[in-house]
């Protein structure tokens, strides 16, 4: 979930996707800057901070990277539960993990947060002559399904930092709390002295 303080938000961030698809190095590249070219299987999960600055407030992404391989697959709730926001990565190289996402996109939709943002990134989109997946397919897909789409490429470093801003431009704010339904709250304080003394 999303916790505030004045204008700071903690939002837990959640990545999905199919193995192999850059997950790692989507968040590498956004917290660090770094590209590896060859990057080492997640096991389990790893845990990265990261905080941006949107809207004259500050978000700190608390970001979970979930390992893509099959046989993690039941740890996941584990890591998107609670979450404020998701997003599914697949590779525009490879339709298996474009089928994927939609399975992920499917499970969050089910056991998830409500108001989880959810977002789809097309990643390894500098491997433009080997594309499999249309822009324009999973356009219309996250369109259908509630997620906002961008295409990114960790590698090159395109659309990396703008899927995480927009996410945290898209997080809801706290709303003030509401008096619960029924309820009439009466402000006392000006009869304050004559409430103190009983039976006159």
């Amino acid at each position: 979930m999303a916790t505030t303080a004045h204008n700071n938000l903690n939002a837990k961030l959640v990545l999905l996707g199919d193995m192999g698809t850059g997950k790692s190095s989507l968040v590498l590249r956004f917290v660090k800057g770094q590209f590896l070219e060859f990057q080492e299987s997640t096991i389990g999960a790893a845990f990265f901070s990261q905080t941006v600055s949107v809207n004259n407030s500050t978000v700190k992404f608390e970001i979970w990277d979930t390992a893509g391989q099959e046989r993690y697959h039941s740890l996941a709730p584990m890591y998107y539960r609670g979450a404020a926001a998701a997003v599914i990565v697949y590779d525009i190289t490879s339709t298996d993990s474009f089928a994927r996402a939609k399975k992920w996109v499917q499970e969050l939709q089910k056991q998830g947060n409500p108001n989880m943002v959810m977002a789809l990134a097309g990643n390894k989109a500098d491997l433009e002559d080997k594309r499999k997946v249309t822009a324009e397919e999973a356009r219309i897909y996250a369109e259908e399904n509630g997620l906002f789409f961008m295409e990114t490429s960790a590698k090159t470093a395109i659309n990396v930092n703008d899927i995480f801003y927009e996410i945290a431009r898209r997080l809801p704010r706290a709303q003030p709390a509401q008096t619960p339904a029924g309820m009439v709250l009466v402000d006392r304080h000006g009869e304050g002295s004559r409430a103190a003394t009983c039976c006159t």
